[in-house]
């Protein structure tokens, strides 16, 4: 079964820069917070790793450990693999997660598939797809609506031609990655951050169906212009131990959206159950308020709403079925 997180848009708070000497691409939990864990960020296309400052402190302070890695999406599988386990070192703290976001996120399944339990460095133990990049354009993404710079608003409705004459290409492709009034200022003052990657080719080896029996985390925006829902479902649909969290008005940078809260949150709880196993219980579950009684035969139980990293073609197992995000 699909477990389907809805969360509504909202403005983030500025985002500190790095302390002089402080490491840009690691985050680390406080000193009195051991480590729960250790997840490593393959960004997509354009992006660096210091693009996920606000995602890596926000996973540090529950306990995570994060690290970004410098890797361009025609990365090898090799070429990935030794930026793991230079990243994580001998002994990460468990367990060890790939978050990848677009071209990253396809890297992560890939190299997933590629790792046997024999393979050198520590084990990984899940996946995290943040809106994978497109891999078949025949299929239609979702319209870009307004961005909160129009003079729509908002996050959708009918767009009003922008003021101050405005470079029309990177506007729109700030509408496409990310409603976040804070991650669109900070896109547009990054002389780091490559304009115009996002509607770059994704790499052939990257195009193909990837496998792993690993838990996987797929979270989408449901208003992706980039790449559609549907490829997201199918990913999902077809991964043994896989959960979807659709993030509603969400746009194709998942993690630095205007919700980036709520998919952090819906991570963290995913990662919390995977941290018993993969087939552990869930540590939430959401059970709806019983209506009230209006006679004999209102005798049927609430609908319950499990929080858990299984998905929706939940198997059976020593863990029984696998339902809902953590």
């Amino acid at each position: 079964m699909t477990g389907t997180a809805h969360v509504t848009a909202s403005r983030a708070a500025p985002v500190p820069a790095p302390a002089a000497g402080q490491d840009a691409t690691a985050w680390h939990p406080p000193p009195a917070v051991a480590p729960r864990g250790t997840l490593l960020v393959l960004p997509g296309r354009g992006e660096h790793p210091g693009v996920y400052e606000r995602f890596g402190r926000r996973l540090a302070a529950d306990g995570y450990v994060v690290h970004a890695l410098e890797l361009p999406p025609d990365a090898g599988t090799a070429e990935v693999r030794a930026a793991i386990r230079s990243a994580a070192g001998d002994e990460p703290a468990a367990p060890l997660v790939l978050v990848g976001a677009d071209t990253g996120a396809l890297q992560a399944l890939h190299t997933a598939e590629s790792l046997s339990p024999a393979a050198p460095g520590p084990p990984l133990a899940g996946v995290v797809a943040a809106a994978p990049a497109p891999v078949d354009t025949s299929v239609p993404a979702a319209a870009p609506a307004s961005g909160p710079d129009t003079e729509a608003g908002g996050t959708g409705g009918a767009e009003a031609p922008r003021k101050g004459g405005a470079d029309t290409a990177w506007e729109s492709e700030l509408d496409a990655r990310t409603v976040c009034p804070v991650h669109r200022a900070r896109l547009t003052a990054d002389a780091s951050f490559e304009r115009g990657a996002l509607s770059g080719p994704v790499p052939d080896r990257l195009r193909g169906r990837a496998y792993t029996a690993l838990p996987v985390l797929v979270l989408h925006g449901a208003a992706d212009p980039v790449t559609p829902l549907a490829q997201a479902r199918d990913l999902a649909a077809r991964l043994p131990l896989a959960t979807l969290g659709v993030l509603r008005e969400g746009r194709h940078d998942v993690l630095n959206d205007a919700s980036h809260r709520s998919a952090a949150a819906a991570l963290v709880l995913w990662l919390e159950r995977l941290r018993g196993g993969p087939l552990s219980p869930p540590v939430l579950t959401l059970e709806a308020a019983p209506a009230e009684s209006t006679g004999p035969a209102d005798t049927a139980a609430p609908p319950t709403s499990p929080i858990s990293p299984a998905g929706p073609a939940a198997p059976t197992g020593p863990g029984g079925p696998r339902e809902g995000i953590a």
